[in-house]
């Protein structure tokens, strides 16, 4: 067990130090690129990049160079405000939403992978995730600028680096888009863990989480959110090359407002790779296996609710409108995805259930987190009912169809509903349907034009940048299960899984 433990350390130092070799290295003096979230909703301020990253304007004397711009502090109060919402998503929101599912003997050992995730992707962003993701590099990855979140603050001159939002010359702490990001990479990990819940070894979900970490999340964080950054466009001249230097799936103008690719997707196909890969828990189909403590499984979705505002509204980055339209986009969309997930529920099983109307509230969530800035009131409307019932059919119908033991609906609820927000959000960000369309000249700051807007055309864009998650998140998973299954075993020995983790992997339990 000693040489098991100390060949996971290994290999998570060699991970956290060496995966970042798959990024092009820069000279260590380049500032970060501007922070990206979604393409900027219609008449979205874009996002305000560090003076010093932006282009060198033509050369002034010093008394007429223009003060640095500086953070509003009404941004700065609503994004740290987001960042402890989204933390609060983690822990407790999915720990209780998920403890609750589970049977009483794997209570603790879904909260303890929960919380031990979320501090270990949190530190590893730290380290080097934040860098990777969000510094120039190439087109799928970035580089080593922000490594340990160098640069980030100069303790001799007391100065703090500054990031973009989503207008020019409005900028925000660098420091506070590293935390508001990390959040969502942490989450991001967590949310798989429920695929394969109450049968995997704790010290292979740690060694997975690294893996798939560096070599999934990263990359597609990069490759969908990661920019130069308003300030740069400063001249027609300059957009083509500023563009070849963005994320790939940026560059294609796919739109994600805060999470459905780089959150969901990647998490939901994820897991259900580790439910293939771990195989079915013992007794699947024969046994009953029910949640055991339904009543905290809707404080945990309660609480995702809650904490969700923070998750979509804060990725307008400001306090602005469009955090406005975020908002109100979340609480609609969820609402309406518990009614249709409910009665439809009522219609084809005859009673309507807590679990059900839990779930249905988290298929709105995540099926609007990709649109929530991106599509207008009657976008929010349609993409909740249409969820609820898509996301039931995909825990019931479609689970059955791929016979995978997907423990709490990772894949049904996350994956699929990511889906189909993405791809909604092609439809609903049409001026002709009431969205807010996108931002068509960053030089200007102006928005497409309704008649020059294709329906059809930005559905192909979203759904190619699906493809490329879900092709990606796949590929990482099954090899990263497969290393720590080589390494440490993923399965806990049957005797162990029957009892339940709780007490033969932490020596503890939920109830006395």
């Amino acid at each position: 067990m000693t040489k098991r433990l100390l060949t996971l350390v290994a290999l998570c130092s060699a991970l956290a130090f060496g995966g970042a070799a798959i990024a092009q290295d820069k000279k260590a003096d380049t500032p970060a690129a501007a922070p990206a979230a979604a393409a900027a909703p219609a008449t979205a301020p874009a996002p305000a990049v560090d003076a010093k990253a932006a282009p060198a304007a033509e050369a002034k004397p010093a008394a007429e160079a223009a003060p640095a711009p500086t953070p509003n502090k009404g941004d700065v109060a609503w994004l740290l405000t987001s960042t402890a919402l989204v933390l609060l998503m983690s822990i407790p929101a999915l720990a209780l939403f998920y403890g609750g599912m589970v049977r009483s003997k794997n209570m603790l050992s879904v909260l303890m992978q929960v919380f031990v995730v979320f501090s270990l992707v949190t530190v590893l962003w730290c380290v080097y995730g934040y860098s990777l993701a969000f510094t120039e590099g190439n087109a799928f990855i970035g580089g080593f600028d922000r490594l340990f979140l160098n640069g980030t603050f100069d303790a001799a001159k007391g100065e703090f680096s500054m990031a973009a939002t989503f207008s020019k010359a409005t900028p925000i702490p660098e420091l506070l888009f590293v935390a508001f990001q990390a959040t969502f990479a942490a989450i991001t990990c967590a949310l798989i863990l429920g695929a394969f819940a109450e049968r995997v070894r704790f010290s292979a979900v740690l060694l997975f989480t690294v893996i798939w970490f560096t070599f999934s999340y990263l990359p597609i964080a990069h490759m969908v959110w990661f920019w130069m950054g308003p300030d740069a466009y400063t001249d027609a001249k300059l957009v083509d090359e500023l563009t070849s230097k963005a994320g790939l799936i940026w560059q294609w103008g796919a739109l994600d407002f805060a999470g459905g690719t780089v959150v969901h997707i990647n998490a939901g196909v994820a897991g259900l790779v580790g439910a293939y890969v771990v195989g079915k828990r013992v007794g699947w189909g024969k046994e009953k296996m029910t949640p055991h403590n339904l009543p905290m499984t809707m404080i945990g979705a309660s609480l995702l609710w809650f904490g969700w505002f923070g998750f979509n509204a804060g990725s307008a980055l400001e306090a602005n409108n469009f955090a406005v339209l975020a908002f109100i986009n979340t609480f609609l969309a969820t609402a309406c995805a518990v009614l249709s997930w409910t009665f439809f529920e009522w219609i084809f099983k005859g009673k309507p259930s807590m679990l059900g109307a839990a779930s249905g509230a988290v298929a709105g969530l995540v099926a609007i987190t990709p649109a929530a800035g991106n599509v207008g009131i009657s976008g929010a409307f349609a993409i909740g009912l249409i969820a609820g019932v898509v996301c039931l059919w995909g825990v019931s119908g479609l689970k059955k169809m791929l016979g995978a033991d997907d423990t709490l609906d990772v894949f049904g609820v996350h994956a699929l509903g990511g889906i189909l927000g993405a791809l909604l959000t092609g439809v609903f960000n049409s001026p002709a349907l009431g969205g807010p369309g996108f931002t068509a000249d960053w030089v200007t700051v102006t928005a497409i034009k309704p008649e020059d807007y294709s329906i059809a055309s930005q559905v192909i864009t979203q759904a190619k940048g699906v493809l490329v998650t879900v092709v990606w998140s796949g590929v990482v998973a099954y090899i990263a299960f497969k290393v720590a299954d080589l390494v440490l075993g993923l399965r806990v020995p049957e005797e162990e899984e029957r009892e339940g983790l709780d007490i033969t992997a932490h020596g503890e339990s939920a109830y006395s």
